[in-house]
């Protein structure tokens, strides 16, 4: 497979990740990250990272609303929940031991 229809792959796979996340807003964010170690706010981190390793303008505002389809402000409004005592807890063992992407 050449380099082009790699990327152009990758690049689906990544559109198809983020559509799916928009549609289950009802998953938040702190249980991706207890059950995978990422979530909404680390895919848009990478993009911007990405972006900037390109020289491509994109802040963290922008980056967020490519994967929230939304203002990351409004998105928090309208689906975040309060985590439980649990998953905070779990958050916090996790962060400790290394689990969670940056």
């Amino acid at each position: 497979m050449d380099d082009k229809t790699r990327t152009e792959l990758e690049a689906a796979a990544f559109r198809g990740l983020v559509e799916h996340l928009r549609k289950r807003a009802d998953v938040q964010n702190i249980d991706l990250m207890n059950l995978a170690g990422f979530c909404r706010n680390c895919l848009a981190k990478w993009y911007a990272k990405a972006a900037k390793d390109r020289g491509v303008p994109v802040d963290m505002e922008a980056a967020r609303t490519a994967v929230y389809g939304m203002p990351y402000d409004a998105w928090k409004a309208k689906h975040q929940k309060e985590a439980s005592a649990e998953a905070k807890k779990q958050f916090a063992e996790d962060e400790k031991r290394g689990l969670h992407a940056h």
